[in-house]
């Protein structure tokens, strides 16, 4: 959450967000490090560069896209191609995914953008009183359920690293009277909210709007910030994000970048 004083912190603000994703791995990190994650930094007070990437332990599957994602916030591309170019930074011998707040050009293709909602102030608005199943949190018995409905799922390490988001970060779901998951949202070891999802027979009731309130309050009580990443064009969401209060935040872009060795032309990775 980030709060305005005066028109003097705008800047200010621009560099929070664009290092919201290294905050939030960094917040995971400090509370026993689930994902072991390690941050690097080309220097130290003063940094241009920080990137995040999983311990090489975590990160032995060469073909694991999920596991094997990078977080990288520079000041421009020329540090950013730096960091790239320099040697032990990323393994280029593996699948990848580097998330980043700049993105280099890439020869005959548009980049995917996500764009970052954050919450100014400090709690969501409220959420409609409602009839509703039962409240609780994902179980890792639901990561086959996840994996189906998740726009980038639908194999094997998917649904690993989706039983991984449950097993270690906070989730909550509406469960219907066989106590199978109707509603949810998870959390990603970045901090942000997602992947989220309604089974279509349940949707327009409300679900969603009532699950990111109350998942973006766990997050807070937690120390986190509110946020989240959206696809440009999953316009349903975003006017769902603004109505709880979260906003597009300028200078808040997000580009995926994925890597393959033996695959140039994989397509973006949605989230």
């Amino acid at each position: 959450r980030f709060q305005l004083n005066n028109k003097h912190d705008t800047k200010l603000l621009q560099i929070q967000i664009a290092l919201l994703l290294v905050y939030g791995t960094v917040m995971t990190i400090n509370r026993g490090n689930p994902a072991a994650q390690e941050v690097l930094v080309d220097s130290w007070p003063e940094f241009k560069v920080v990137l995040t990437r999983p311990r090489r332990e975590v990160a032995s599957d060469v073909s694991d896209l999920y596991t094997n994602t990078y977080i990288v916030y520079c000041r421009d591309l020329g540090d950013h191609q730096a960091l790239l170019a320099s040697a032990g930074a990323v393994n280029w011998g593996q699948s990848f995914c580097i998330l980043g707040n700049l993105c280099p050009k890439a020869s005959g293709r548009a980049p995917q953008q996500l764009n970052i909602y954050v919450l100014f102030g400090s709690t969501p608005g409220s959420h409609p009183t409602m009839t509703a199943p039962k409240l609780s949190s994902l179980d890792v018995s639901h990561a086959d359920l996840l994996n189906e409905t998740w726009s980038f799922g639908g194999n094997e390490k998917s649904r690993k690293y989706l039983a991984t988001l449950i097993r270690h970060f906070p989730s909550i779901c509406l469960l219907d009277a066989a106590g199978h998951p109707v509603s949810w949202i998870a959390s990603y070891p970045f901090g942000a909210m997602g992947p989220g999802y309604t089974l279509h027979e349940h949707r327009r009731r409300g679900y969603m709007v009532m699950l990111i309130n109350l998942l973006a309050k766990r997050l807070h009580a937690l120390g986190y910030p509110s946020y989240g990443l959206v696809d440009v064009e999953n316009y349903s969401m975003q006017r769902l994000q603004e109505s709880q209060g979260f906003h597009p935040a300028s200078h808040g872009a997000c580009y995926p970048q994925p890597h393959r060795p033996c695959s140039p032309s994989q397509p973006y990775m949605h989230l």
